[in-house]
């Protein structure tokens, strides 16, 4: 089944990159390789040999993930992909990863697939993919199979959709249609992708062994830099299915005194 392995990319993330390059080369036989560029210029130095190279620079109001990933799926079906994954530039390919979501896509070839992801500690730098089971730690807050093993996910699952690393065939991804373009800067793409494919009936399926290593970076908690993006992305959000997402977020960003709900909206406070 020829894969593509597609990732939106960044100079703030190069190094990260660099590393999931190095694994890739390990991991992977014969796949076509997409990395889109999200920066306002492409970084010098940037192409790999044998990788289709895009270029998605920022829109108005941010960088644009999703957009990237639908171009990047378009290349990559050009090329001639029969499936796609997509893996974000902070996540390193465990060995199971490409085998485990091809055996998933030739038994449920209509489904959305989603691995498990573990997040590494801030000392721990793998140097190749042999490191990577034994620092298998899987988040817990999303089903995590044994190799070999798949379940549909529930109705209520599709909110654990996470496009750190997934999968899907061209047909599905032509069904569920990509990713929204009115979501630019941080949050609510892949909630927004998910509840699309529930909509329209596209399965979802936790796929065992297909475990992709999240590497460490700083993180605020809650995402104080990315306050406006939530608000404006939230409210995009909340104009196409009705909800408000990122609930955990509006919640501290509130007990904080930043932002406030006024009707149907949360804006920010007077005084954040």
């Amino acid at each position: 089944m020829r894969t593509a392995v597609i990732t939106v990319a960044s100079a703030a993330r190069r190094e990260h990159l660099e590393r999931q390059r190095r694994v890739l080369a390990e991991v992977a036989d014969d796949i076509v390789r997409v990395e889109a560029w999200l920066d306002e210029t492409l970084p010098d130095g940037i192409r790999d040999a044998g990788t289709h190279t895009l270029h998605v620079p920022p829109g108005p109001r941010g960088i644009r993930v999703g957009e990237g990933r639908n171009r990047a799926a378009e290349r990559a079906i050009d090329a001639g992909a029969e499936l796609l994954v997509f893996l974000d530039v902070d996540c390193l390919p465990g060995p199971d990863l490409l085998p485990a979501y091809r055996a998933a896509a030739r038994t449920d070839p209509a489904a959305l697939l989603s691995g498990p992801v573990t997040y590494l500690a801030s000392v721990q730098r793998p140097g190749s993919a042999s490191d990577l089971p034994f620092l298998r730690r899987p988040h817990r807050a999303r089903p995590a199979l044994p190799l070999g093993q798949a379940r549909a996910a529930t109705s209520a699952e599709y909110d654990l959709f996470w496009s750190l690393s997934f999968a899907a065939t061209p047909a599905t991804w032509g069904r569920i249609g990509g990713f929204h373009p009115g979501y630019e800067g941080y949050g609510a793409e892949d909630t927004d992708l998910a509840w699309t494919a529930r909509e329209r009936g596209v399965e979802m399926r936790w796929i065992g062994g297909a475990d992709a290593f999240h590497q460490w970076h700083p993180v605020s908690s809650p995402p104080w830099q990315h306050l406006d993006d939530i608000l404006r992305n939230g409210a995009t959000f909340h104009e196409r299915w009705g909800e408000w997402p990122m609930g955990g977020w509006l919640d501290a960003f509130a007990a904080a005194g930043a932002i406030e709900r006024r009707g149907e909206a949360w804006v920010r406070s007077d005084c954040g």
